[in-house]
């Protein structure tokens, strides 16, 4: 007998207002909805709240003490996901020694807030750890390489990752038709309207647990992850040094999360074969069920999915239909997956989860379920 770190559940949330390409483009201005499927292949995306098409701005839900608007929020989302995970796995929150919320969309941006919610709503126990990881697209796989060598040094048993994408609130036709100005390293200027475009909401979660089991049982067989440099993603708001408040400092782009559409597109091969590499084997690649990628585009996702020599019908995708949901999306596909019978637990299925993203976290697992 041996014992490993095992994913035992696994749960999602994903709004259903949808959001189409003729909406978006009306209420941010840059491409026409048509190019906007043409260049990054997505015909609509998910929002937790509405917006205004004339005035180009979110709606948030009115406050309500009787709960009747939930979920509301990016820590309700997060619950969501979490409870549900928890029930499809037999675990009882308060056997959870540690849950990692990764985000770079929390409701409040200090002191933990959204893990300390949750740590609270689901009656965590009071040595349990909470904290939220700022972070993005490619946050999910580098914080569960953190969390397995954490479980395999002893300290935990059972952990929670959850990871969320909150974009809605962010939808604001000042901001998100400014641009960034050219740099000495960057000739043009960046739109920040693409963000608009590709991102969508959503939460997923899963839960792990150190347990014995045979050699050949389930498990994260192996895991990987690395750091690299390049601005993907820039948010230039907030911090010490963009105040909103510091006259002359900062324009309406910096509170804007503004794509390098071309760095991406750039550097998603590289990373993610290098990360598929670092857990594979050409003899393991061909026992391979699903792929969990991270999804930037569907153009770009499709590219590397050919490049790399792929089996289309193994790569999970819903980019096209939901939007990028950043560190939440490989999650939300692997539960979606569970839900739907394409793979099981305990069914010794083999199935990688790889990401890339932002400034740059990246990181691959091959799990056996």
């Amino acid at each position: 007998m041996t014992e490993r770190v095992c994913v035992v559940g696994a749960g999602s949330f994903v709004p259903t207002r949808t959001i189409s390409n003729e909406r978006i483009a009306k209420a941010i201005p840059g491409w026409s909805a048509d190019r906007i499927e043409e260049k990054i292949g997505i015909k609509e995306r998910r929002f937790l709240w509405d917006f205004d098409d004339e005035t180009g701005r979110a709606i948030p839900p009115p406050d309500d003490v009787l709960g009747r608007f939930y979920p509301a929020t990016n820590t309700d989302m997060c619950e969501v996901s979490l409870r549900q995970a928890l029930s499809r796995s037999g675990v009882e929150a308060k056997e959870l020694d540690a849950l990692f919320v990764v985000t770079c969309t929390p409701d409040a941006p200090h002191f933990n807030h959204d893990a300390m919610v949750l740590h609270e709503r689901l009656g965590l126990r009071e040595d349990a750890f909470a904290l939220v990881v700022d972070d993005g697209c490619g946050g999910t796989p580098y914080v569960l390489d953190l969390v397995r060598k954490m479980m395999e040094g002893g300290r935990f048993r059972t952990v929670a990752v959850v990871a969320s994408a909150f974009t809605s609130p962010l939808l604001n036709r000042e901001v998100y038709t400014d641009e960034l100005p050219p740099t000495p390293g960057r000739p043009k200027a960046l739109n920040a309207y693409l963000s608009m475009y590709v991102f969508g909401d959503g939460a997923g979660a899963v839960v792990l647990r150190k347990q014995e089991g045979d050699e050949d049982g389930p498990g994260i067989l192996s895991s990987f992850s690395g750091n690299a440099y390049a601005e993907l993603v820039t948010r230039r708001g907030g911090g010490m040094l963009k105040l909103p408040y510091q006259p002359g400092r900062t324009r309406p782009a910096d509170m804007a999360f503004i794509v390098d559409g071309f760095k991406v597109a750039r550097s998603y091969p590289e990373y993610m074969q290098k990360c598929l590499d670092a857990v594979l084997t050409p003899a393991v690649r061909e026992q391979v069920k699903r792929y969990y990628f991270h999804q930037p585009n569907k153009r770009v996702m499709d590219s590397f999915v050919n490049r790399a020599g792929l089996p289309k019908e193994a790569v999970a995708c819903n980019v096209d239909r939901i939007g990028n949901t950043s560190a939440a999306g490989m999650l939300i596909l692997l539960a979606d997956d569970l839900e739907q019978g394409r793979v099981a637990l305990g069914s010794g299925d083999l199935v990688v989860v790889a990401a890339v993203g932002a400034n740059v976290h990246y990181g691959a697992q091959l799990v056996r379920l």
